[in-house]
């Protein structure tokens, strides 16, 4: 395997085969391969654009729910991870150590649209003890993209 490929493909997952094969000294060929073999393997799994859904009027809400669970015999946290991760609001899903169990980052139109979401669907599991949710108030960087513009934060300062 070949790090050097992940590693750009990380950076910029539209870097052309022939600028990976220059980058990395490999011919075209080896890199389609082992691209292929990175792919069927599973290291691989999805190419994705970091988008700064702020500068969209029809701008998303997101929130990072920490969520305990009990686990299950047999099966720890696997299950209730799968059933959470189906979910098409839940954009991503941790198993954490600490004080909770489970990371899930939810995106919603509206923070209503989150909060109804936590409660009638999280916090309504069998295996949820318990949920605690925060709302994202403003990406800096996301993904080692970072977001910022230069643009000020017109939220403004806050002293006693």
């Amino acid at each position: 395997m070949n790090t050097k490929v992940l590693k750009i493909l990380a950076d910029n997952a539209r870097c052309s085969i022939e600028d990976i094969a220059t980058m990395t000294g490999l011919s075209l060929k080896e890199v389609a391969d082992e691209i292929g073999e990175l792919e069927s393997a599973g290291l691989i799994r999805g190419y994705k654009a970091v988008i700064d859904w702020e500068k969209l009027d029809n701008a998303s809400v997101s929130a990072l729910i920490e969520l305990k669970v009990i686990p299950q015999d047999r099966f720890g946290f696997e299950n209730i991870a799968e059933t959470i991760m189906k979910y098409k609001e839940v954009e991503t899903v941790y198993l954490m150590s600490g004080s909770y169990d489970l990371c899930v980052i939810v995106k919603g139109k509206t923070f209503q649209e989150v909060a109804r979401f936590v409660a009638k669907e999280l916090a309504t599991m069998r295996e949820v003890t318990s949920t605690a949710t925060h709302f994202v108030l403003r990406r800096y960087k996301e993904l080692d993209v970072e977001l910022v513009d230069g643009e000020q934060d017109d939220r403004g300062a806050y002293s006693l």
